[in-house]
């Protein structure tokens, strides 16, 4: 979903993450999907949205929460399908994170409410949740249209996104518990 300005003056917010990537946000155009003030933001790596009730952990699979910097460090992990539902057990079964062992992929509809539609590169509030990457990130949906793909939410420019596991297809995951 590609978004052109509007008026004759481009209004256009750019911001450097940690990874390098330039967000762009069109403040001026677009009202927010996903403001700050929707989520209630706790230290131990995990944001709460107050919209849905669900938490979400702040960095990508892959990531180590720094609470000191209060980012994100290191990169996102690629996964196919099966390893990004495997992922949530392996953290469950292990000590958990942030004191709760009941991490799950979220389904496509929890993955899009984290859209935020006046940003590209990534599409997704990234004081929320900073250093996402501008990827493909893996829901727990399976596409009910063609039986072999699931569903996915493309973060670059911020639309679903059905891919076919069983190409391989690596991409990222962000882990929610809550919810359903």
């Amino acid at each position: 979903m590609s978004r052109t300005c509007q008026t004759t003056v481009c209004c256009l917010l750019v911001l450097l993450p940690l990874s390098g990537n330039a967000q762009t946000c069109w403040i001026k155009t677009i009202t927010a999907t996903t403001p700050t003030a929707r989520f209630t933001s706790f230290n131990n790596g995990t944001v709460l949205d107050k919209y849905t009730g669900l938490i979400w952990k702040k960095c990508s699979e892959g990531q180590q929460w720094n609470a000191a910097s209060h980012t994100c460090h290191f990169f996102a992990t690629a996964y196919n399908w099966q390893e990004a539902l495997q992922q949530a057990q392996t953290v469950n079964s292990s000590t958990g994170f942030a004191g709760y062992k009941d991490w799950r992929v979220p389904n496509i509809k929890e993955l899009n409410t984290l859209l935020e539609e006046q940003c590209e590169d990534p599409a997704i509030n990234l004081t929320v949740f900073p250093t996402t990457p501008g990827k493909v990130f893996w829901s727990s949906s399976p596409h009910a249209g063609s039986g072999t793909n699931a569903w996915g939410v493309d973060f670059y420019y911020g639309y679903p996104s059905g891919q076919n596991p069983k190409d391989n297809y690596y991409t990222q995951v962000r882990l929610v518990r809550g919810g359903q």
